[in-house]
Order: structure tokens, then C-alpha cells, then sequence
């Protein structure tokens, strides 16, 4: 494994110094993640697009990359920040070391700094933009790039949204997925429940998604700011009746916004695996997986039609909701994990239920209709 001096130039002014794999600069938002494994899963998620990743774990690669492991078909992270490292992995698994991944993919990596005084510096002072570099020639220049980070014209949902429909799975329950950036994974949780996916872009239109007759309605994860995403509240708002719709990440955050809530960017955000989260209704406490930095505000709910369910117990964040009148519900973690926890995967079993509901009044309805 070659490296060469390499840095860390915060927005702030303060530089972080160790070797660095590949080539820069790359900058993006630094955030961290406190997962212990998963880096597999963490560097294919397309809601890490513009972000730098800081594994607070400290050494990372000990068990290789396994292609199967990818949530997406490629990297979206800007860069990747650890502590240590590992090249050689051997586990049983394994296609190739992470160190080959990155060095495929041209994805920075900057090791042998210690990223748990940089994790502290950005949970006081929050996440901030960074470039990765092998140079410091011009720091105030550096330091200045770093400031001026902007998504892309159209946010970063546009960039990492699939550009056509996609079916995946078969079964007696139609699903259409919008993609606002979404997870492998989410795909193959709702085949695996005997779901025909139909995944589809971001911009569809209301009128395309019901002309395909779901059964049920998934809003995806996705990368950014909830806020940039206008195009999508407003088709969320024209969904909203009798078809069960189900958001995750992102998507719980557009629901809300689409219910009349809203949403701000969190000092530091939830990335990780550990996350703990309670359920309001019965008191039960779960671990899920998380990775977001937007949140939405409590108190933008309570006039609404709306019930928080799911409550985060380290800042009591909104985690949850569901609609009192409408079959609408939505959770700010990941029920399918991918890496982390399946304590709430029984969510999607609900969501499939509540789609066995939908479809049997819907055939009442039809049936009477044509008698």
C-alpha cells in the first residue's frame, strides 16, 4: 500500500496530517460514523454523496470488500478518514481489501490521525466542510474551498437518482419506490416479502406513479437537504389518500414537509449503527441504524394530523410518525439496517400488512363497482 503525506483542511482553519491513499483534493461535508463495521455498506450509500466519512472505529478494512455487500453500483462519498488502515484482510468473504476498493475507485482515504479528537471537534462545533489534499501550499485558499461547498444544481438527490424505471421481485403486491437515492437493500427487503419493486426516479410525476396502480408507495432515502427537494413534496402531497405510503430517511423528512411540518439541519446528525430509538406507544426501546443530518421539528407537528411514534433517546429528535386519519407513516432510521441492527424490521412486515388492508377494501370497492 503506497502513501504519501497527506491532509485534512478544515473550513475552520484546522489541518489534520497523515498519509494519505490515492489522490486529491476532494472536498465535501465532514461528518462522522460511529458504525464498527459496515464500511461496505457505508461507501456505496448514495446518502453519503458530498460528504467526507469519518470512521470513529478505529481500525477499518479488517474483513475486506465483498462486492454482494454494495448498496449501490458504485461510491458516492467524497473521501474517507481513519485511523488505521487494514490491508490485510483475509476473511473467507471477501473479493478484494478495501485498500484495492479504494484505490479502484478513486476514492481518498486519509489515515493515522486520530479521529476520535476530530470527531470531538465536530460534535461541539458541528460538521463543517473539508478537503482532502496532499498539498498546503495555499492553506487560506484550501480553507476558503472548503467554505464554499454548494450541492449541485438540482441537489444531490438529482445526481445520485436512477434515470429510468426499474422492476425488481415479483409477487401479489405492487410497490413503487421512488428513488431519491436509495439503498439496495430496501429493494430486496420489500422482494423478499413477496413484493413486485417497481423503482422509480425521483422526478416522476403523481400521475405516472398512479397510472402504475401501487398497492403501496415507498419514499427512499437520499442524500442533502430535505428542503431542496420541492419537486418532491409537492408529488408526495398529490399521493396522499388511500394508497399506504411508507418514507424512510429523506423520505420521512419529505412527508413531513408534505404534512405540513418542518425540517433543520442537526449540529452533527445520526450516522451510525447505535443508535437508540423509543417507541412511544409501547415504551420499547430499539437499536436502528441511522445516517442522517436534518431533522424534523416537533413542534411543527402539533397542529398537524399527525403522531410522533418514535422518539431518539440520546437528543429526543423526531424519529416516527404516522397519520391519524390516512395510511401514511414514516421512520427516520433504516428498518432494514444494512449495516446495523434488524430490532425494527417488523416495520416493513407492518407496511406489507397495511398493504394486504389497502388491496382487500380495494377489491371490495371494485367488486361492487362492477356489480
Amino acid at each position: 500500500m503506497k502513501t504519501n503525506p497527506g491532509y485534512l483542511v478544515l473550513e475552520n482553519g484546522m489541518v489534520f496530517s497523515g498519509e494519505l491513499l490515492g489522490t486529491g483534493p476532494r472536498s465535501g461535508e465532514v461528518v462522522f460514523n460511529t458504525s464498527m463495521v459496515g464500511y461496505e455498506q457505508i461507501i456505496t450509500d448514495p446518502s453519503y454523496a458530498g460528504q467526507i466519512v469519518v470512521m470513529t472505529y478505529p481500525l477499518i478494512g479488517n474483513h475486506g470488500f465483498n462486492l454482494n455487500n454494495m448498496e449501490s453500483q458504485r461510491s458516492w462519498l467524497e473521501g474517507l478518514v481513519v485511523n488505521q488502515l487494514c490491508n490485510g484482510s483475509e476473511h473467507y468473504e471477501q473479493q478484494m481489501s478495501l485498500v484495492d476498493y479504494l484505490h479502484t475507485n478513486e476514492i481518498p482515504c486519509l489515515q493515522g490521525i486520530d479521529t476520535r479528537a476530530l470527531t470531538r471537534i465536530l460534535r461541539v462545533r458541528g460538521t463543517m466542510g473539508g478537503i482532502i489534499t496532499s498539498r498546503l501550499d495555499d492553506l487560506a485558499g484550501l480553507q476558503r474551498e472548503a467554505s464554499r461547498l454548494t450541492p449541485p444544481p438540482g441537489g444531490y438527490v438529482g445526481r445520485v437518482t436512477r434515470p429510468e424505471m426499474k422492476m425488481v421481485g415479483s409477487g401479489p403486491r405492487r410497490v413503487v419506490l421512488i428513488d431519491y437515492g436509495v439503498k439496495r437493500s430496501i429493494i430486496t427487503s420489500l422482494a423478499a416479502r413477496k413484493c413486485q419493486v417497481i423503482v422509480v426516479p425521483a422526478q416522476t410525476s403523481a400521475r405516472t406513479i398512479l397510472d402504475l396502480e401501487p398497492d403501496g408507495i415507498v419514499l427512499s432515502n437520499g442524500p442533502g437537504d430535505p428542503a431542496d427537494c420541492g419537486f418532491a413534496v409537492a408529488t408526495i402531497r398529490q399521493l396522499l389518500g388511500n394508497i399506504p405510503i411508507f418514507g424512510i430517511c429523506l423520505g420521512h423528512q419529505l412527508l413531513s414537509l408534505a404534512l405540513g411540518g418542518k425540517t433543520s439541519k442537526m449540529v452533527f446528525g445520526h450516522r451510525g449503527a447505535n443508535q437508540p430509538v423509543k417507541d412511544l406507544r409501547s415504551g420499547k426501546v430499539y437499536m436502528t441504524s441511522q445516517n442522517h443530518g436534518y431533522t424534523v421539528e416537533a413542534d411543527s407537528l402539533h397542529d398537524k394530523a399527525v403522531r410522533v411514534v418514535f422518539s431518539n433517546l440520546n437528543d429526543n429528535t423526531v424519529e416516527g410518525l404516522i397519520h391519524r386519519e390516512l395510511p401514511a407513516m414514516s421512520v427516520q432510521f433504516h428498518p432494514e439496517a444494512a449495516p446495523g441492527p434488524l430490532d425494527t424490521k417488523f416495520l416493513m412486515d407492518e407496511f406489507v400488512a397495511q398493504i394486504d388492508a389497502y388491496k382487500r377494501n380495494h377489491d371490495k370497492l371494485l367488486i361492487r363497482h362492477i356489480g
